[in-house]
């Protein structure tokens, strides 16, 4: 009988063989707050949010609003926001969803989880 860790890493096996491509997903809130970022006049149209791993261990990202994504970046767009990986955040983030939160002050606290 196979656990649950093993049937997550079989299932990801199979999207990959068969086609399916992983990717960011992004959740309502993630895609609104983008959008507020990445919207505003002064700023290109092509304006994103650009995800970058910060250590080799890909547990922690660096967020910055960009003009656009930089080559080799996996570019994402969902509900008019616009997000650029670059290779290694495309790789550790590929099963994973963005969300985002704005508390009472006006701050954003963007977290992953596990896309489901």
């Amino acid at each position: 009988m196979v656990g649950w860790a093993g049937y997550e890493k079989a299932n990801h096996v199979f999207k990959h063989r068969f086609g399916e491509n992983l990717m960011l997903t992004l959740t309502d809130g993630a895609a609104q707050v983008i959008r507020t970022l990445t919207t505003q006049p002064e700023l290109p149209a092509e304006t994103g949010l650009r995800i970058t791993a910060r250590d080799e261990d890909m547990a922690t990202f660096q967020l910055a609003v960009t003009e656009g994504p930089v080559a080799g970046d996996q570019v994402i767009e969902a509900e008019g926001a616009r997000v650029f990986l670059e290779p290694t955040a495309a790789t550790a983030l590929e099963d994973k969803a963005l969300d985002a939160q704005v508390n009472d002050e006006g701050d954003v606290a963007f977290s992953v989880a596990e896309q489901g």
